[in-house]
């Protein structure tokens, strides 16, 4: 029996929240607990037989099996009920969050009770129950599985219970403290059916919290199996239990108020700050992708640093989706609608939609890793959204959005990643995650620059011990370069550069460099950056590199070239590094003291070091004077540049090769010393630069 009650002396608002709480709850009864105010009483003679409430003393309490506590503050059974105010407000009523009245004129019943109807079903949020905060799909053993692989299955994937299950029927728990104790005794070849507990709690999909609460107390357990039909679909921890009923919860209402670096929410759904902060195209694809997802019989949310920049109110073009179910089906059905192209990888249950007007989404089926060895590549496995997210970096990544209708725009939080966003820290997710991939080291110092936060002491302290372990070495280079290169992208990689001096891993990324010349240089290097910049007259060819040549540019070249090996530069990398590094200081001196030097050779000798090295220099250029130089030489080579380029040359009927470079620079020199001017001067200039280089005419 379900049971519909209220706080003592009820009045004329209790008793509308019981009739309120009886429409998701229509099988329940309304008990009235003791004294009923004036007004009840009078309104109960009048309408006694419209409203079916009981008494206490009419109620078996063996039978009643679930209580919906109503007006009332503490939110143990609570249904919440939204915002009466909002309810009443499509009537023209107002109040507050807990109390509202509207009066009605001019107007058929049946119309009002259907425009309330509707407004309570946008508003009414029921209990959590089992089915909301469940992990699926269940990892689970067989009876004659041994202990000692009983332990490695809880230890590969974090589990502190496994549940026994042979022909989809659950025979019992296993715990780890079990499976210790066997294996203490010598028992780690006996198969676990002779130590999992078999008297087994279990719960249905729709139990609420606050009853699993109890029963967890009442058992001394810690975990519920949840059985649907006779199978396991789920599998309830103490931790989900207490993170729903004390974390931080769900609430009526949506307010967000920007404060400090992150929007603080006070509801659990950010649907309105999703559309205020993503463009409609891109809602309209989130919609649409959660509509499918519940047509297919899956759950999709949009995860990672969509969720964290979304609270940030920072625009955020990258969507990665994960399913609970088939990934791979999903972005299919997703490709399919919107005529897109499908790149799918069915070993790792991952694919990328590629959309006609050249969005990306990455759809990705919720799985778990497992590391092997520390540092090593992981092996992945299909998983629930919580073991998902658990494998992620930092807890500011590790939130996710449901898409599916009836929960678009519900945040699943589980490892407290907006509480780091409000306090400014960046938080591992568990002890050993730089030793199973240390490269997450460079993402730390990289999310900390990049948002202006501040490591997490614990997270720190881990750092510190993987660089003292050298645990980088245990990764391939190629791995550490790419997360070198992200950095080198970033707005500002000074600050990041100049932390890994602070975290003491400079010489392992950069031996040979001395780190306390490139920090000078790096203090004043976002200055020129951004003059650069405003100057708008030259953008790098590949801008990592910018940051790449300051850390190099004090290194001799026997050091520079080895660094540039190691992280496999190309040739036409390598060459742009030895032209930096060989002329710089040559051309810093000109531009500092250029004598009787002509603006045309000046500008020449600029054109000879390759623009990625631009920034650089302006840093070392500390008087005006030779600041205004620099720029005139910049806008001499922006605007003399040539009007002709390789496809003119190609239609002149010439081969293209390295040649088409070298003949564009010298059509640029003799534009710069006043040889050309016209656009028919340059392809003259061109043919007859060309006609002495054998080959350079195509075949006939």
């Amino acid at each position: 029996m379900k049971n519909i009650t209220i706080h003592g002396n009820t009045d004329m608002d209790a008793l509308a929240a019981m009739v309120a709480a009886q429409k998701p709850y229509p099988a329940a009864v309304m008990v009235f607990p003791g004294k009923l105010s004036r007004s009840v009483e009078e309104f109960m003679a009048l309408y006694k037989d419209t409203l079916d409430v009981k008494e206490v003393r009419d109620i078996d309490p063996v039978l009643v099996d679930l209580v919906i506590l109503v007006d009332t503050k503490s939110p143990g059974y609570l249904a919440n009920l939204g915002e009466v105010n909002d309810i009443l407000g499509v009537m023209g009523g107002g109040g507050h969050n807990a109390a509202a009245s509207a009066t009605i004129k001019k107007s058929h019943v049946e119309e009002l009770a259907g425009q309330l109807m509707d407004a309570i079903r946008s508003n009414v949020r029921l209990p959590i129950n089992a089915a909301a905060i469940m992990s699926s799909p269940v990892k689970t053993i067989t009876p004659d599985t041994i202990i000692e692989e009983a332990g490695q299955v809880m230890l590969r994937y974090g589990h502190t219970g496994l549940p026994v299950v042979k022909d989809e029927q659950v025979l019992g728990i296993v715990s780890r403290r079990d499976v210790e104790k066997a294996a203490h005794h010598g028992l780690g070849q006996a198969p676990v059916n002779g130590f999992m507990t078999s008297n087994l709690v279990s719960v249905s999909p729709e139990v609420p919290a606050p009853v699993m609460r109890e029963l967890m107390i009442e058992h001394d357990i810690g975990r519920l199996p949840v059985i649907k039909n006779g199978k396991l679909v789920g599998i309830v921890t103490r931790s989900d239990v207490l993170r729903t009923l004390h974390g931080s919860g769900l609430h009526s209402g949506y307010q967000a108020v920007k404060k400090g670096r992150a929007y603080q929410i006070s509801s659990n759904n950010i649907q309105a700050l999703m559309y205020r902060g993503l463009p409609v195209e891109f809602m309209e694809v989130l919609k649409r992708s959660g509509d499918l997802a519940s047509g297919m019989g899956c759950k999709v949310y949009a995860a990672g640093g969509i969720v964290r920049d979304l609270f940030l109110g920072i625009e955020c073009l990258d969507i990665d989706l994960v399913v609970e179910g088939n990934g791979i089906e999903l972005a299919e059905a997703m490709s399919k609608e919107y005529h897109g192209r499908l790149r799918a990888h069915p070993k790792f249950g991952t694919a990328k939609i590629l959309f006609p007007d050249g969005r990306q989404v990455d759809v990705t089926t919720a799985r778990v890793e497992f590391y092997q060895h520390p540092a090593a590549m992981p092996q992945v496995e299909m998983s629930s959204l919580q073991q998902d997210l658990y494998r992620r970096d930092f807890s500011i990544n590790a939130m996710a959005v449901s898409l599916n209708r009836g929960s678009f725009g519900d945040v699943v939080d589980f490892f407290g990643g907006r509480e780091d966003l409000e306090r400014g820290l960046i938080r591992v997710l568990h002890n050993l995650s730089f030793i199973e991939d240390p490269t997450r080291i460079l993402r730390a110092v990289k999310f900390e620059k990049r948002y202006h936060m501040n490591l997490e002491s614990q997270t720190q302290m881990l750092i510190k011990e993987a660089i003292r372990n050298n645990m980088l070495a245990r990764v391939s280079v190629e791995r550490v370069w790419e997360e070198l290169k992200y950095i080198f992208r970033e707005p500002r990689p000074a600050p990041a550069l100049a932390r890994i001096i602070d975290l003491q891993l400079w010489d392992f990324l950069f031996p040979g460099v001395e780190s306390f010349k490139v920090k000078q240089v790096l203090s004043e290097f976002s200055r020129s950056v951004k003059a650069l910049r405003f100057w708008d007259l030259v953008e790098p060819d590949e801008p990592w590199m910018v940051y790449f040549l300051a850390i190099l540019h004090s290194a001799d070249w026997t050091t520079a070239s080895k660094i540039c090996r190691r992280y496999s530069l190309n040739k036409r990398q390598m060459d742009k590094a030895a032209a930096a590094l060989g002329g710089w200081r040559g051309l810093l001196g000109k531009l500092q003291e250029p004598g009787d030097i002509t603006l045309s050779e000046l500008a020449r000798q600029v054109m000879s070091v390759p623009k990625e090295v631009y920034p650089l220099i302006l840093s070392y250029l500390i008087d005006n004077a030779s600041m205004r130089r620099f720029r005139q030489v910049l806008t001499v080579i922006c605007y003399n540049k040539p009007s002709i380029n390789g496809k003119d040359l190609r239609i002149m009927g010439y081969k293209p090769g390295p040649v088409f470079k070298r003949v564009l620079d010298a059509v640029w020199q003799a534009r710069l010393d006043g040889m050309i001017r016209t656009r028919q001067e340059e392809l003259s200039y061109a043919k007859e630069y060309l006609s002495g280089y054998e080959g350079a005419i195509r075949s006939v």
